[in-house]
Order: C-alpha cells, then sequence, then structure tokens
C-alpha cells in the first residue's frame, strides 16, 4: 500500500511517501500556515509531493493545524475515548485536483464542572503512530513541544490528557519579562538539572512564580551565569511540568525531537519515573495506521 503522509503545522510542513509501511522519501518545507499568501494550500502541497504524484495517484492524509479553523478545511474534534477507528471515520476529505486527500480531525476533551476542557490536534497522530511502533495498547505518552501533551491510552483509546504550555512560558519568559536581562547564549548546559532540582521541591503552585525571580537574583549576587541561565529556566520549568503531571506515573513513553525527549528524560529520572522513547516519525506512521484503518 502506498500513501502519502503530511505534517502540517503553523510553522513548517513535513511530508513522507510511505509504500508498505515503510518510508521510502520525504520532504520537509518552511510553508507552514502563517507563510501561506492568499490561503494557497494546494499549489503548496502540489509543490511539496507533486513529483510523488506524478508516478503514481495516492491517497494523502495530513494532520496538524492545516485542519483547525483556521487552516484549509477544518476537521471538527473527535470527542474522548477515542480509538483510531474513530479518527479513520472522521477524516475531511479535502475538494482537489491532487486526488484523494483528507485531514484527520484533532481530539477535544469537552470538560465539566470538574475539569476545564481541552484539546489537541496533531499529537493523536503521533500516538497512533507510537502505539504501533512500540506495539502497546496503554500507558502515558508525553509529546515535549511549546505545548506539552500528557496523554492516557487505555484498551487502545485516548482516554485523557493535559496540555502544559511550559514551551510557551519559556520563550515568554526568556524574551519578554525581567528575566531576559541574564539570559545568555544558552552555551552553559549545567544549569538544567540545577532547575530540575529547584523543582522538585515545590510545594504549591505559586511557588514556582516566586522562584522565577529568584533566577533575578541568583545572577544579581554573581551565582547564576549568562550562559547557564536559559538552561536552569528550562529545568525549573519542565520540571514543574513533570512534578505535577507525573504523580502516580511510574513509566511514559516520550514521542519528540531528541533535544526536547533527552530533557524531559533526564527530569523523569530525577523524578524516578521510566522513560521509553519511541521513535521518530510517529506523525507519519500513525497517518498510515490511520489509513489502513479507513
Amino acid at each position: 500500500m502506498r500513501r502519502i503522509a503530511v505534517d502540517w503545522g503553523t510553522t513548517r510542513l513535513r511530508a513522507a511517501l510511505i509504500e508498505d509501511g515503510r518510508i521510502v522519501a520525504r520532504q520537509e518545507r518552511a510553508d507552514g500556515l502563517s507563510r501561506i499568501a492568499g490561503g494557497d494550500f494546494e499549489g503548496v502541497l502540489a509543490a511539496a509531493v507533486g513529483g510523488w504524484l506524478a508516478e503514481e495517484p495516492t491517497p494523502i492524509r495530513m494532520c496538524g493545524m492545516v485542519g483547525a479553523r483556521h487552516g484549509w478545511v477544518e476537521a471538527p474534534y473527535v470527542d474522548l475515548p477515542a480509538r483510531v477507528e474513530d479518527i479513520a471515520r472522521s477524516v475531511v476529505k479535502v475538494d482537489t485536483a491532487l486526488g484523494d486527500v483528507a485531514i484527520v480531525p484533532g481530539i477535544a476533551m469537552r470538560g465539566d464542572g470538574e475539569r476545564w476542557a481541552d484539546v489537541m490536534r496533531g499529537e493523536e497522530t503521533q500516538v497512533f503512530g507510537a502505539l504501533g511502533a512500540i506495539g502497546r495498547s496503554e500507558g502515558t505518552f508525553v509529546l515535549p513541544g511549546t505545548h506539552a501533551k500528557w496523554v492516557t491510552v487505555e484498551g487502545g483509546a485516548i482516554t485523557r490528557f493535559r496540555t502544559f504550555m511550559t514551551g510557551d512560558i519559556y520563550a515568554a519568559l526568556r524574551d519578554h519579562t525581567i528575566l531576559s536581562a541574564t539570559m545568555g547564549d544558552g552555551s552553559d548546559p549545567d544549569g538544567f538539572m540545577r532547575g530540575v532540582f529547584a523543582a522538585r521541591e515545590l510545594n504549591a503552585a505559586g511557588d514556582l512564580l516566586a522562584r522565577l525571580f529568584s533566577l533575578r537574583a541568583e545572577a544579581l549576587m554573581g551565582r547564576l551565569s549568562d550562559a547557564a541561565a536559559p538552561s536552569l529556566l528550562s529545568g525549573l520549568l519542565i520540571g514543574a511540568e513533570v512534578l505535577s503531571a507525573a504523580r502516580e506515573v511510574g513509566e511514559v513513553v516520550l514521542v519528540g525531537g531528541a533535544d526536547l525527549v533527552r530533557r524531559y528524560a533526564e527530569a523523569l529520572s530525577a523524578m524516578d519515573v521510566a522513560t521509553i522513547e519511541a521513535p521518530q516519525d510517529c506523525a507519519m506512521l500513525g497517518l498510515s495506521i490511520i489509513g489502513d484503518h479507513a
């Protein structure tokens, strides 16, 4: 079976040609949604995968922000619990000259009186790809990033998840607060575990807010170099996320880029949580699996 998988986000477009479950060719372009002029989604997609389509007509399955309200075509969220079959049944076809093109929906946790709503779009595809890659039907899956996801899978279904704005908050604090004056180039990574261990001592959410200002004070006292400050900030924020999310979790599967996965693995180890690293390309593998259930 031959398919084209496209992970299309705000800043990047990543595509893969898959044959019999194996990736045989790749494309990556800086044509994220934020850079598409005049809404020419079809033209951008054709430029990325047109060569593969010229070889033979091939179904295209896409995930990510391309299916958001401000994307190409909105793919409405699927409610929890969500199995791969539920996602496959809910793909949204796109009217295009490129043939069989469809967008995978995201997943919504609608919320109620006791918990707030949450959404994901694209990460569910990575989770299903990771499940297939490591041969599991349950577990806790952590997807580091700008908006980190902690996803619980039970019996092959995504049953709940939480989103942490860790990466977003890191960028805002580093570049747009009083802490920016002490943030160097991050060339000294030694501060990361210092930040993780500081997070491990937090007793309440408000403690994090106080500890953040301590970075400024530590720099003024000469105990924190500009080169180490970004790593310490990263360790403090990731450590606080892990402290909150990993209660009563003995093992997690990490899905994502190598650098962030390494950092999360170190922070989780400091919190006595075991880790398994999923292979790269889980989004592409997930799109292929979803296509198998169409």
